[in-house]
């Protein structure tokens, strides 16, 4: 069987990495959901919502799916961040179905947690956007055992390695493998890579100066016009 950590080298997988660093990755300050603070953050959503990352994402995770030979009947997560993950992979897979699980039930109608797929029995892959304390991936295993699906994979897109995140997920997963699709440090590297001025052909077409909107001629450390260069 696959190690957890097995990742492919795809076309798919590199666009994906490259538009992740581009699009979701920025270093400075910032406070995380567990309270802590980070030099870098990761907003995954202006990715996989992203026309051009949610095709791709559905690519590489449905890839993934299949390399570890799980054979799910459907695929999902804790809202927010799993949403365009699920749709995705459903869309590119054309046979996983799809599934959302609630932060709490609802107070009105069926009242139920899970919504979208739901069939009793069925082999579900669990998956996130950004696992930092994990929390949310475990929320959404626990809910999907709860209602009685069979969970024999657990993924999310980006591990952050800095919380315990990854302890908190294989403890709550039990036996079931947990696969990263990259590393926070994966996506860092290549960050750094798109805006080091110092390497030739790297600077991204198309970007526009974050001041006035012109065309930016440089991207170190922020994009900018020849006039907001300096």
């Amino acid at each position: 069987m696959p190690s957890p950590r097995t990742k492919p080298k795809t076309d798919a997988r590199a666009a994906l990495l490259s538009l992740l660093a581009r699009k979701s990755f920025r270093l400075g300050e910032f406070k995380l959901s567990s309270g802590g603070t980070s030099d870098y953050y990761i907003d995954c959503r202006t990715t996989t919502l992203d026309a051009k990352g949610s095709r791709l994402t559905g690519e590489v995770f449905f890839a993934e799916i299949r390399q570890h030979k799980w054979k799910p009947q459907a695929i999902g997560g804790l809202t927010m961040g799993a949403d365009p993950i699920v749709t995705a992979v459903s869309v590119v897979s054309g046979e996983l179905h799809g599934f959302l699980v609630r932060k709490a039930e609802k107070q009105h109608g069926t009242g139920q947690r899970i919504e979208g797929f739901r069939e009793k029995g069925a082999r579900v892959v669990i998956v996130d956007d950004v696992c930092t304390t994990g929390a949310s991936t475990v929320q959404a295993i626990e809910a999907a055992r709860e209602f009685g699906f069979v969970v024999v994979g657990v993924m999310c897109l980006v591990e952050r390695e800095d919380a315990k995140g990854r302890p908190n997920v294989e403890k709550a997963a039990g036996a079931v493998p947990f696969v990263s699709i990259f590393t926070a440090n994966d996506v860092r590297k290549e960050h750094i890579l798109q805006n080091d001025d110092t390497q030739p052909g790297i600077f991204a077409v198309a970007a526009a100066c974050e001041v006035c909107g012109r065309p930016a001629v440089t991207n170190s450390p922020r994009n900018r016009c020849a006039v907001h260069k300096s």
